[in-house]
Protein backbone atom coordinates (compact mmCIF):
# COMPACT_ATOMS: atom_id res chain seq x y z
CA UNK A 1 0.00 0.00 0.00
CA UNK A 2 1.36 3.43 -0.83
CA UNK A 3 1.67 6.24 1.73
CA UNK A 4 -1.76 7.58 0.89
CA UNK A 5 -4.24 6.19 3.41
CA UNK A 6 -6.96 3.82 2.31
CA UNK A 7 -9.59 6.36 3.43
CA UNK A 8 -8.02 9.10 1.34
CA UNK A 9 -7.69 6.79 -1.67
CA UNK A 10 -11.32 5.72 -1.43
CA UNK A 11 -12.37 9.34 -1.17
CA UNK A 12 -10.36 10.17 -4.28
CA UNK A 13 -11.91 7.24 -6.13
CA UNK A 14 -15.38 8.35 -5.07
CA UNK A 15 -14.64 11.82 -6.48
CA UNK A 16 -13.43 10.32 -9.76
CA UNK A 17 -16.59 8.21 -9.95
CA UNK A 18 -18.79 11.26 -9.50
CA UNK A 19 -16.92 13.11 -12.20
CA UNK A 20 -17.33 10.14 -14.54
CA UNK A 21 -21.13 10.04 -14.11
CA UNK A 22 -20.93 6.70 -12.29
CA UNK A 23 -20.20 4.23 -15.12
CA UNK A 24 -20.84 1.35 -12.68
CA UNK A 25 -24.51 1.92 -12.16
CA UNK A 26 -26.26 -1.46 -12.15
CA UNK A 27 -23.03 -3.41 -11.47
CA UNK A 28 -23.28 -6.34 -9.05
CA UNK A 29 -22.68 -4.80 -5.57
CA UNK A 30 -19.93 -7.30 -4.64
CA UNK A 31 -18.10 -6.74 -7.91
CA UNK A 32 -18.45 -2.96 -7.52
CA UNK A 33 -17.05 -3.09 -4.00
CA UNK A 34 -14.09 -5.25 -5.03
CA UNK A 35 -13.43 -3.00 -8.01
CA UNK A 36 -13.44 0.21 -5.99
CA UNK A 37 -11.17 -1.32 -3.34
CA UNK A 38 -8.61 -2.45 -5.91
CA UNK A 39 -8.59 0.91 -7.68
CA UNK A 40 -8.13 2.66 -4.34
CA UNK A 41 -5.24 0.35 -3.44
CA UNK A 42 -3.54 1.19 -6.74
CA UNK A 43 -2.74 4.71 -5.55
CA UNK A 44 -1.50 6.88 -8.42
CA UNK A 45 -2.19 4.14 -10.97
CA UNK A 46 -5.84 4.18 -9.95
CA UNK A 47 -6.45 6.88 -12.55
CA UNK A 48 -5.29 4.48 -15.28
CA UNK A 49 -7.66 1.77 -14.08
CA UNK A 50 -10.54 4.20 -13.86
CA UNK A 51 -9.72 5.48 -17.36
CA UNK A 52 -9.96 1.91 -18.65
CA UNK A 53 -13.43 1.57 -17.09
CA UNK A 54 -14.74 4.91 -18.30
CA UNK A 55 -13.36 4.52 -21.84
CA UNK A 56 -14.53 0.93 -22.33
CA UNK A 57 -17.58 0.56 -24.59
CA UNK A 58 -20.77 -0.01 -22.61
CA UNK A 59 -20.96 -3.70 -23.57
CA UNK A 60 -17.42 -4.23 -22.24
CA UNK A 61 -17.66 -2.36 -18.92
CA UNK A 62 -18.68 -5.30 -16.74
CA UNK A 63 -15.89 -7.46 -18.15
CA UNK A 64 -13.37 -4.67 -17.62
CA UNK A 65 -14.65 -4.25 -14.08
CA UNK A 66 -14.14 -7.97 -13.38
CA UNK A 67 -10.62 -7.88 -14.83
CA UNK A 68 -9.56 -4.89 -12.73
CA UNK A 69 -11.33 -5.96 -9.55
CA UNK A 70 -9.32 -9.18 -9.31
CA UNK A 71 -6.02 -8.32 -10.97
CA UNK A 72 -2.92 -9.01 -8.86
CA UNK A 73 -1.09 -6.26 -7.04
CA UNK A 74 1.78 -5.97 -9.51
CA UNK A 75 -0.64 -5.39 -12.40
CA UNK A 76 -2.92 -3.17 -10.37
CA UNK A 77 -0.08 -0.76 -9.65
CA UNK A 78 1.49 -0.65 -13.12
CA UNK A 79 -0.81 -1.55 -16.03
CA UNK A 80 -2.07 1.31 -18.15
CA UNK A 81 -5.49 1.98 -19.61
CA UNK A 82 -4.35 1.52 -23.21
CA UNK A 83 -3.05 -1.99 -22.50
CA UNK A 84 -6.29 -3.05 -20.81
CA UNK A 85 -8.53 -1.50 -23.44
CA UNK A 86 -6.66 -3.25 -26.26
CA UNK A 87 -6.71 -6.72 -24.68
CA UNK A 88 -10.33 -6.48 -23.56
CA UNK A 89 -11.34 -5.16 -26.98
CA UNK A 90 -9.86 -8.22 -28.70
CA UNK A 91 -11.56 -10.57 -26.22
CA UNK A 92 -14.95 -9.01 -26.98
CA UNK A 93 -14.23 -9.16 -30.69
CA UNK A 94 -13.95 -12.94 -30.24
CA UNK A 95 -17.27 -12.94 -28.40
CA UNK A 96 -18.91 -11.11 -31.25
CA UNK A 97 -17.30 -13.36 -33.89
CA UNK A 98 -17.46 -16.99 -32.77
CA UNK A 99 -20.67 -18.89 -31.99
CA UNK A 100 -19.06 -20.83 -29.13
CA UNK A 101 -17.97 -17.59 -27.44
CA UNK A 102 -21.38 -15.98 -27.85
CA UNK A 103 -22.90 -18.94 -26.00
CA UNK A 104 -20.57 -18.72 -22.98
CA UNK A 105 -21.87 -17.80 -19.52
CA UNK A 106 -20.46 -14.45 -18.40
CA UNK A 107 -18.69 -16.12 -15.48
CA UNK A 108 -16.66 -18.37 -17.80
CA UNK A 109 -15.96 -15.63 -20.34
CA UNK A 110 -14.76 -13.23 -17.64
CA UNK A 111 -12.56 -15.74 -15.80
CA UNK A 112 -11.15 -17.89 -18.61
CA UNK A 113 -11.26 -15.90 -21.87
CA UNK A 114 -10.88 -12.26 -20.84
CA UNK A 115 -7.66 -12.41 -18.70
CA UNK A 116 -4.46 -11.17 -20.34
CA UNK A 117 -2.25 -13.56 -18.30
CA UNK A 118 -2.34 -16.97 -16.67
CA UNK A 119 0.52 -16.97 -14.18
CA UNK A 120 3.35 -14.51 -13.48
CA UNK A 121 4.62 -14.28 -17.07
CA UNK A 122 5.67 -10.92 -18.53
CA UNK A 123 2.63 -8.84 -19.44
CA UNK A 124 2.33 -8.10 -23.15
CA UNK A 125 -0.32 -7.62 -25.82
CA UNK A 126 -0.60 -10.99 -27.58
CA UNK A 127 -4.15 -11.23 -28.91
CA UNK A 128 -3.58 -9.27 -32.12
CA UNK A 129 -0.65 -11.53 -33.01
CA UNK A 130 -2.58 -14.74 -32.33
CA UNK A 131 -5.66 -13.42 -34.16
CA UNK A 132 -3.63 -12.83 -37.31
CA UNK A 133 -2.21 -16.35 -37.18
CA UNK A 134 -5.30 -18.30 -36.09
CA UNK A 135 -8.39 -16.56 -37.41
CA UNK A 136 -7.85 -17.74 -41.03
CA UNK A 137 -7.83 -21.34 -39.71
CA UNK A 138 -11.12 -21.17 -37.81
CA UNK A 139 -13.17 -18.44 -39.51
CA UNK A 140 -15.40 -20.98 -41.27
CA UNK A 141 -15.63 -23.44 -38.34
CA UNK A 142 -18.83 -23.50 -36.29
CA UNK A 143 -18.07 -26.38 -33.90
CA UNK A 144 -15.84 -25.56 -30.93
CA UNK A 145 -14.31 -29.05 -30.82
CA UNK A 146 -13.19 -28.72 -34.41
CA UNK A 147 -11.73 -25.29 -33.63
CA UNK A 148 -9.84 -26.70 -30.63
CA UNK A 149 -8.48 -29.57 -32.69
CA UNK A 150 -7.35 -27.23 -35.47
CA UNK A 151 -5.61 -24.77 -33.14
CA UNK A 152 -3.99 -27.55 -31.12
CA UNK A 153 -2.54 -29.26 -34.18
CA UNK A 154 -1.35 -26.13 -36.02
CA UNK A 155 -0.06 -23.81 -33.29
CA UNK A 156 3.43 -25.30 -33.00
CA UNK A 157 4.01 -24.77 -36.73
CA UNK A 158 2.71 -21.20 -36.64
CA UNK A 159 4.75 -20.00 -33.65
CA UNK A 160 7.79 -22.25 -34.28
CA UNK A 161 8.44 -22.98 -30.61
CA UNK A 162 9.68 -26.35 -29.33
CA UNK A 163 10.14 -27.84 -25.91
CA UNK A 164 13.72 -27.29 -24.76
CA UNK A 165 15.27 -27.15 -21.28
CA UNK A 166 17.75 -24.53 -22.57
CA UNK A 167 15.00 -21.85 -22.65
CA UNK A 168 15.82 -18.68 -20.72
CA UNK A 169 13.20 -19.16 -18.00
CA UNK A 170 10.22 -21.42 -17.28
CA UNK A 171 7.47 -18.78 -17.20
CA UNK A 172 8.00 -17.18 -20.60
CA UNK A 173 5.45 -15.00 -22.32
CA UNK A 174 4.48 -15.80 -25.93
CA UNK A 175 6.89 -13.22 -27.35
CA UNK A 176 9.76 -14.47 -25.19
CA UNK A 177 9.21 -18.07 -26.30
CA UNK A 178 8.82 -17.14 -29.97
CA UNK A 179 12.01 -15.05 -29.89
CA UNK A 180 13.99 -18.06 -28.65
CA UNK A 181 12.04 -20.76 -30.49
CA UNK A 182 11.97 -22.78 -27.28
CA UNK A 183 10.05 -23.03 -24.02
CA UNK A 184 9.41 -25.20 -20.99
CA UNK A 185 6.15 -27.05 -20.45
CA UNK A 186 4.93 -23.92 -18.64
CA UNK A 187 5.87 -21.65 -21.54
CA UNK A 188 4.23 -24.00 -24.02
CA UNK A 189 1.08 -24.06 -21.88
CA UNK A 190 1.00 -20.27 -21.81
CA UNK A 191 1.26 -20.20 -25.62
CA UNK A 192 -1.58 -22.68 -26.06
CA UNK A 193 -3.84 -21.11 -23.43
CA UNK A 194 -3.38 -17.64 -24.93
CA UNK A 195 -4.08 -18.97 -28.42
CA UNK A 196 -7.33 -20.58 -27.27
CA UNK A 197 -8.40 -17.44 -25.41
CA UNK A 198 -7.74 -15.28 -28.47
CA UNK A 199 -10.17 -17.43 -30.43
CA UNK A 200 -12.76 -17.11 -27.66
CA UNK A 201 -12.26 -20.60 -26.21
CA UNK A 202 -12.18 -20.71 -22.39
CA UNK A 203 -8.79 -21.97 -21.29
CA UNK A 204 -6.64 -22.15 -18.18
CA UNK A 205 -3.37 -23.72 -17.10
CA UNK A 206 -3.30 -26.83 -14.93
CA UNK A 207 -0.37 -28.58 -13.32
CA UNK A 208 1.31 -30.06 -10.29
CA UNK A 209 4.34 -28.82 -8.35
CA UNK A 210 5.53 -32.41 -7.84
CA UNK A 211 4.48 -35.85 -9.03
CA UNK A 212 3.96 -38.34 -6.25
CA UNK A 213 6.74 -40.38 -7.93
CA UNK A 214 9.07 -37.40 -7.24
CA UNK A 215 9.78 -37.03 -10.99
CA UNK A 216 9.52 -33.27 -11.10
CA UNK A 217 6.65 -30.93 -11.93
CA UNK A 218 4.52 -30.38 -15.01
CA UNK A 219 2.03 -27.86 -16.44
CA UNK A 220 -0.51 -28.29 -19.24
CA UNK A 221 -3.67 -26.68 -20.64
CA UNK A 222 -7.38 -27.16 -19.95
CA UNK A 223 -10.29 -26.04 -22.12
CA UNK A 224 -13.98 -25.63 -21.25
CA UNK A 225 -16.61 -27.20 -23.52
CA UNK A 226 -20.34 -27.10 -22.76
CA UNK A 227 -19.99 -27.07 -19.00
CA UNK A 228 -17.01 -29.41 -18.56
CA UNK A 229 -13.24 -28.99 -18.42
CA UNK A 230 -10.97 -31.16 -20.57
CA UNK A 231 -7.19 -31.28 -20.78
CA UNK A 232 -4.78 -31.18 -23.69
CA UNK A 233 -1.17 -30.15 -24.35
CA UNK A 234 0.88 -28.10 -26.80
CA UNK A 235 1.82 -31.39 -28.48
CA UNK A 236 -1.67 -32.86 -28.77
CA UNK A 237 -2.76 -36.48 -28.51
CA UNK A 238 -5.49 -37.79 -30.85
CA UNK A 239 -8.18 -37.18 -28.21
CA UNK A 240 -8.80 -34.81 -25.31
CA UNK A 241 -8.25 -36.12 -21.77
CA UNK A 242 -5.51 -38.52 -22.90
CA UNK A 243 -1.83 -37.98 -22.26
CA UNK A 244 1.32 -39.60 -20.93
CA UNK A 245 0.95 -37.87 -17.56
CA UNK A 246 -2.58 -39.00 -16.68
CA UNK A 247 -1.36 -42.08 -14.84
CA UNK A 248 0.83 -39.93 -12.61
CA UNK A 249 -1.91 -37.38 -12.06
CA UNK A 250 -4.34 -40.18 -11.25
CA UNK A 251 -2.06 -41.45 -8.50
CA UNK A 252 -1.81 -38.10 -6.72
CA UNK A 253 -1.55 -38.12 -2.92
CA UNK A 254 -4.51 -36.16 -1.58
CA UNK A 255 -2.95 -35.98 1.90
CA UNK A 256 -0.21 -33.55 0.78
CA UNK A 257 -0.90 -30.38 -1.29
CA UNK A 258 2.54 -30.58 -2.92
CA UNK A 259 1.19 -33.55 -4.93
CA UNK A 260 -2.17 -32.03 -5.85
CA UNK A 261 -3.29 -31.05 -9.34
CA UNK A 262 -4.16 -27.34 -9.63
CA UNK A 263 -5.84 -25.11 -12.21
CA UNK A 264 -5.43 -21.34 -12.52
CA UNK A 265 -8.21 -18.84 -11.90
CA UNK A 266 -8.45 -15.07 -12.32
CA UNK A 267 -10.87 -14.51 -9.46
CA UNK A 268 -9.49 -15.35 -5.99
CA UNK A 269 -10.47 -18.78 -4.71
CA UNK A 270 -8.85 -18.96 -1.28
CA UNK A 271 -6.15 -21.19 -2.79
CA UNK A 272 -3.09 -20.28 -4.85
CA UNK A 273 -1.59 -21.94 -7.93
CA UNK A 274 1.94 -23.11 -7.00
CA UNK A 275 4.72 -22.09 -9.40
CA UNK A 276 7.89 -24.08 -8.80
CA UNK A 277 10.15 -21.24 -10.00
CA UNK A 278 8.69 -18.98 -7.28
CA UNK A 279 6.98 -21.06 -4.62
CA UNK A 280 6.61 -18.03 -2.32
CA UNK A 281 4.43 -16.28 -4.91
CA UNK A 282 0.80 -16.64 -3.87
CA UNK A 283 -0.64 -14.07 -6.29
CA UNK A 284 -2.09 -16.55 -8.80
CA UNK A 285 -5.42 -17.98 -7.59
CA UNK A 286 -5.75 -21.74 -7.88
CA UNK A 287 -8.40 -24.45 -7.94
CA UNK A 288 -7.87 -27.97 -6.58
CA UNK A 289 -8.67 -30.30 -9.48
CA UNK A 290 -6.96 -33.42 -8.08
CA UNK A 291 -10.16 -35.43 -7.80
CA UNK A 292 -10.95 -34.82 -11.46
CA UNK A 293 -7.68 -36.41 -12.56
CA UNK A 294 -7.92 -39.28 -10.09
CA UNK A 295 -11.47 -40.08 -11.20
CA UNK A 296 -10.59 -39.75 -14.89
CA UNK A 297 -7.57 -42.03 -14.56
CA UNK A 298 -9.56 -44.67 -12.65
CA UNK A 299 -12.34 -44.56 -15.25
CA UNK A 300 -9.90 -44.96 -18.14
CA UNK A 301 -8.06 -47.78 -16.39
CA UNK A 302 -11.34 -49.59 -15.78
CA UNK A 303 -12.02 -49.43 -19.52
CA UNK A 304 -8.48 -50.37 -20.54
CA UNK A 305 -7.47 -53.93 -21.27
CA UNK A 306 -5.92 -55.52 -18.20
CA UNK A 307 -2.20 -56.02 -18.70
CA UNK A 308 1.38 -55.48 -17.60
CA UNK A 309 2.80 -51.94 -17.95
CA UNK A 310 5.72 -51.70 -20.39
CA UNK A 311 7.65 -48.45 -20.96
CA UNK A 312 9.31 -48.15 -24.39
CA UNK A 313 11.91 -45.55 -25.38
CA UNK A 314 13.84 -45.17 -28.64
CA UNK A 315 17.31 -43.59 -28.60
CA UNK A 316 19.60 -42.64 -31.46
CA UNK A 317 22.26 -45.27 -30.71
CA UNK A 318 22.84 -48.03 -28.17
CA UNK A 319 26.11 -46.54 -26.94
CA UNK A 320 25.05 -42.88 -27.16
CA UNK A 321 23.51 -40.54 -24.64
CA UNK A 322 20.22 -40.86 -22.82
CA UNK A 323 19.29 -37.19 -22.56
CA UNK A 324 16.10 -35.65 -23.95
CA UNK A 325 17.97 -34.66 -27.12
CA UNK A 326 18.98 -38.29 -27.71
CA UNK A 327 15.40 -39.59 -27.91
CA UNK A 328 13.71 -40.49 -31.19
CA UNK A 329 10.00 -40.18 -31.97
CA UNK A 330 9.20 -43.52 -33.56
CA UNK A 331 6.11 -45.60 -34.34
CA UNK A 332 6.61 -48.90 -32.52
CA UNK A 333 4.53 -52.05 -32.57
CA UNK A 334 4.50 -55.06 -30.24
CA UNK A 335 4.02 -58.47 -31.88
CA UNK A 336 3.66 -62.04 -30.68
CA UNK A 337 5.67 -65.09 -31.82
CA UNK A 338 3.53 -65.41 -34.97
CA UNK A 339 4.02 -61.77 -35.93
CA UNK A 340 0.51 -60.71 -34.94
CA UNK A 341 0.33 -57.16 -33.64
CA UNK A 342 -0.60 -56.96 -29.94
CA UNK A 343 -0.21 -53.20 -29.38
CA UNK A 344 1.30 -50.09 -30.96
CA UNK A 345 2.24 -46.54 -30.08
CA UNK A 346 4.66 -43.69 -30.73
CA UNK A 347 7.64 -42.95 -28.53
CA UNK A 348 8.47 -39.44 -27.36
CA UNK A 349 11.06 -37.49 -29.33
CA UNK A 350 13.54 -34.78 -28.28
CA UNK A 351 10.94 -32.00 -28.14
CA UNK A 352 8.55 -33.84 -25.82
CA UNK A 353 8.54 -33.30 -22.07
CA UNK A 354 11.37 -35.20 -20.39
CA UNK A 355 8.86 -37.18 -18.32
CA UNK A 356 6.92 -38.24 -21.40
CA UNK A 357 7.36 -41.85 -22.50
CA UNK A 358 5.32 -44.49 -24.28
CA UNK A 359 3.56 -46.86 -21.86
CA UNK A 360 1.67 -49.89 -23.19
CA UNK A 361 -0.34 -52.42 -21.19
CA UNK A 362 0.48 -55.84 -22.61
CA UNK A 363 -1.01 -59.30 -21.98
CA UNK A 364 0.32 -61.12 -18.94
CA UNK A 365 2.74 -64.06 -19.10
CA UNK A 366 3.66 -63.66 -22.76
CA UNK A 367 6.85 -63.55 -24.82
CA UNK A 368 6.60 -60.62 -27.21
CA UNK A 369 8.74 -58.30 -29.32
CA UNK A 370 8.78 -54.51 -29.61
CA UNK A 371 9.94 -53.50 -33.08
CA UNK A 372 10.11 -50.89 -35.81
CA UNK A 373 11.74 -50.54 -39.22
CA UNK A 374 14.59 -48.01 -39.31
CA UNK A 375 15.54 -45.62 -42.13
CA UNK A 376 17.70 -48.24 -43.83
CA UNK A 377 14.87 -50.79 -43.90
CA UNK A 378 16.30 -52.94 -41.09
CA UNK A 379 13.97 -54.14 -38.34
CA UNK A 380 15.06 -53.07 -34.86
CA UNK A 381 13.56 -55.15 -32.06
CA UNK A 382 13.73 -55.99 -28.36
CA UNK A 383 12.31 -58.98 -26.50
CA UNK A 384 9.64 -58.50 -23.84
CA UNK A 385 8.68 -61.11 -21.24
CA UNK A 386 5.63 -59.96 -19.33
CA UNK A 387 4.97 -61.19 -15.79
CA UNK A 388 2.04 -63.20 -14.54
CA UNK A 389 -1.07 -61.30 -13.54
CA UNK A 390 -0.74 -59.21 -10.41
CA UNK A 391 -2.45 -60.24 -7.23
CA UNK A 392 -5.41 -58.16 -6.10
CA UNK A 393 -4.16 -54.83 -4.80
CA UNK A 394 -0.63 -55.40 -6.15
CA UNK A 395 0.85 -52.70 -8.39
CA UNK A 396 3.32 -53.92 -10.99
CA UNK A 397 6.58 -52.11 -11.67
CA UNK A 398 6.75 -51.15 -15.38
CA UNK A 399 9.10 -53.14 -17.60
CA UNK A 400 11.51 -50.72 -19.34
CA UNK A 401 12.51 -51.40 -22.95
CA UNK A 402 15.05 -49.53 -25.11
CA UNK A 403 15.24 -49.57 -28.91
CA UNK A 404 17.82 -47.84 -31.10
CA UNK A 405 17.40 -45.99 -34.37
CA UNK A 406 20.92 -46.84 -35.56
Amino acid sequence: MKKTSLFASLAAVALMFSCASDPYKGLDPKLAADLQANIAAAGENGKELLAAITQAPEAQKEGMAYLIAYMPEGDRDTLKADFLLEEVGWAYKARETFPWTKALPDSIFYNDVLPYASMDEHRETWRAMFWEKLYPLVDSITDVRAAIDTINKQLQYLVKVEYNTKREKPNQSPAESMRQGMASCSGLSILLTDAFRTMGIPSRIAGTPLWVSKEGNHNWTEIWIDGDWYFTEYYPTPALNHSWFLERAGKADKSDPIYWMYATSWKPTGLHFPMVWDMENKNVPGIDVTDFYIDLYNAQMAEAKNGAPVVIRVFKTKDGGRSSADRVAQDVKVVDADGNMVAAGKTAGPTADMNDYLTLYLPFDRELKAQFTDASGAVQSADIKTPKAAKEGEELTPIEIELYAE
